[in-house]
């Protein structure tokens, strides 16, 4: 049986280590919960059918991620996972002119004739747009995907823990450090004392560069800061409302309980600074109010400090590092890390263990993050 260590328990961690196991393997899962891990503060929107975005590699990471989410929610709640924080609510693009709505339809149906699991595709009026997102402006008007989901990202890694150490995962917290000797990396060490494996899994996210440091490693990771808003919209039942897409780089999403969620800031600049800031939490709800006027009245609760990890040409990288035998490295999984992250895990582990992949890796070679 080949051992493994997964060293980084975010969402692309804990998915690895999960499948992993599945697969066979004997896995070792380390994290040192550092503050502002990405998985802890997200809450995510899966519906990547409407990007803009081009690059093809990037685009078919995500169409196969939001493809897998269904087989592996009911994959966890058959074994007996009740709380994966994913539903199924449908998705809405808002606009506020027909000719934007007529674009992104025409773009959403020609994509739906490769990717089905988009389901049904509508063009929503103001009236009817309003109806199923009632804080909005009566001006926008929306094209809903029914196959859109929302996801909880703490309470899905953590149901993937669960039922990976339920599986025989031993998952332990600390600091690990890489043990390398001549141009192999042979495992960990963590206060003193070292594990072996046969092959070393580093999904450390922004953290990443340091851990491999040592090994002569410059690894081109940055971070980007993202703070999101939680709000909660008193009497109402916001359980089954759909997630929402401004025409501009926030979302909105609903979860059970009148609780709201307006997300996020893209501050390239601000390093691994947790602060909740006032300019911040000033451009989320001042965007927010434009288009959603209803959320003045909403309770304001907190708001959450996460550092999203990105590697150059803002496409993930998987795979080994040349010259240095037992390592694995995945990352730079970005804004889109809860629709990529649980799919990715399940390439990486079938990759690791020399089985096919559905993603021809090459596309996100290692490479394009070595410095």
């Amino acid at each position: 049986m080949q051992r493994f260590i997964v060293i980084g328990a975010g969402i692309l961690g804990a998915s690895t280590a999960y499948h992993l196991v599945k697969l066979g393997a004997e896995v070792l899962l380390i994290d040192r919960q550092d503050s502002g891990q990405a998985t802890e503060a997200a809450a995510g929107i899966i519906c990547p059918w409407l990007t803009n975005r081009r690059n093809k590699a990037w685009y078919q990471l995500v169409k196969e991620g939001a493809k897998y989410y269904p087989k592996l929610i009911n994959e966890l709640e058959a074994g007996g996972e009740k709380e994966t924080g994913y539903k199924a609510v449908g998705a809405i693009n808002i606009f506020d002119t027909e000719e934007k709505l007529d674009h992104k339809m025409q773009m959403a149906l020609k994509r739906r004739q490769s990717t089905p699991e988009m389901g049904e595709i509508t063009k929503l009026s103001p009236k009817e747009t309003k109806k199923v997102f009632p804080p909005l402006s009566d001006q926008y008007g929306a094209v809903h995907v029914s196959g859109g989901a929302r996801v909880n990202g703490a309470a899905l890694r953590n149901a993937l823990i669960r039922n990976a150490v339920k599986n025989g995962v031993n998952f332990i917290h600390g600091d690990a450090s890489l043990v390398v000797k001549g141009s192999k990396v042979m495992g960990v060490q963590i206060e003193g004392e070292k594990f072996e494996a046969n092959q070393t899994i580093v999904t450390g996210g922004v953290w990443a560069g340091k851990l491999l440091e040592p090994c002569g490693i410059k690894f081109l990771v940055h971070s980007q800061k993202a703070q999101i808003v939680h709000l909660h919209i008193p009497d109402t039942d916001t359980s089954n409302w759909p997630v929402l897409m401004p025409p501009y780089n926030q979302y909105m999403l609903t979860f059970d309980q009148g609780k709201f969620v307006v997300g996020a800031t893209q501050e390239d600049d601000a390093g691994l600074d947790h602060r909740v800031t006032m300019g911040g939490v000033h451009q989320i709800i001042d965007k927010a109010l434009r288009v959603a006027p209803g959320l003045a009245s909403s309770t304001y609760v907190e708001t959450k400090v996460g550092f999203r990890p990105f590697t150059p040409g803002y496409l993930p990288i998987v795979g080994r590092i040349p010259n240095l035998e037992g390592l694995i490295v995945a990352n730079g999984l970005g804004a889109s890390g809860l629709t990529s992250g649980p799919f990715l895990g399940l390439e990486l582990a079938r990759s690791a263990l020399q089985f096919p992949t559905t993603l021809d890796l090459n596309n996100y070679h290692t490479n394009h993050a070595l410095g």
